[in-house]
C-alpha cells in the first residue's frame, strides 16, 4: 500500500512540474500576441508600424510575435515549384525549415499546407500535383523537428489560382504551396 501512495505522489508531482512548464511558456507566447501589442488606437507604433504589425523599439528590434515580424523567414509563407514538379527550391528551404523550427518550439502551434497547381493539365492531375506538393513540404518540415500532428495538407489543384492572367508569369505565381496557420 505504501508503493501505491509514493507511486501517486511521483506521478502528481510529476504533472504539477509539467503543468508549470507549460503554462509560462503559454503565457508569453500569449502575451507577445495580445491584440495591439506595440501599436496605437490610431494603429502607428513608436516606429510608425500599422495596426496589422507589432512596433519597433527604439533600437530597432521588433516587437511583437515573431510570425508578424516582416524581416523573418516566418513572414514568408509561400514556396513556389517549377512547371509538372514537387521539388522544393533550395532558395525555398530556409523558408520551410524556419517555419518547421517555429511548430517544434511552440507545439500547440498548427498549419495547414495548401497544395496548388497552375491551370495547364487535367483537374485531377493538378489535386495530385497539389497534394505531392503540399506533402513534400511536410516532409521538410518533420524532418526538421516539427511534429506530424501540427501539420495538415489539402491540395487545391487549379481551382484557388492567385493569378487569373494565361501566361507564364501568372502560372508561376499559381504553382505553390500555402503555410496558413491554424493556430499560433
Amino acid at each position: 500500500m505504501p508503493n501505491r501512495i509514493c507511486r501517486f505522489f511521483i506521478i502528481l508531482a510529476s504533472a504539477a512540474v509539467l503543468a508549470s512548464c507549460e503554462g509560462t511558456f503559454g503565457a508569453k507566447e500569449d502575451d507577445a500576441a495580445a491584440p495591439g501589442a506595440g501599436t496605437t488606437e490610431s494603429g502607428t507604433g513608436d516606429a510608425g508600424s500599422t495596426a496589422t504589425t507589432a512596433g519597433v523599439d527604439s533600437s530597432g528590434a521588433f516587437q511583437g510575435h515573431p510570425l508578424d515580424d516582416p524581416s523573418s523567414p516566418l513572414s514568408n509563407r509561400t514556396v513556389y515549384f517549377e512547371f509538372d514538379s514537387s521539388e522544393i527550391m533550395p532558395q525555398d528551404r530556409e523558408i520551410i525549415q524556419a517555419h518547421a523550427r517555429y511548430l517544434a518550439a511552440n507545439t500547440s502551434a498548427s498549419v495547414t499546407l495548401e497544395g496548388h497547381a497552375d491551370e495547364r493539365g487535367t483537374r485531377e492531375y493538378n489535386i495530385a500535383l497539389g497534394e505531392r506538393r503540399a506533402n513534400a513540404v511536410r516532409q521538410l518540415m518533420t524532418l526538421t523537428g516539427a511534429s506530424g500532428q501540427q501539420i495538415r495538407t489539402v491540395s487545391y489543384g487549379e481551382e484557388r489560382p492567385v493569378a487569373e492572367g494565361h501566361d507564364e508569369e501568372s502560372w508561376r505565381l499559381n504553382r505553390r504551396v500555402e503555410v496558413i496557420y491554424r493556430t499560433r
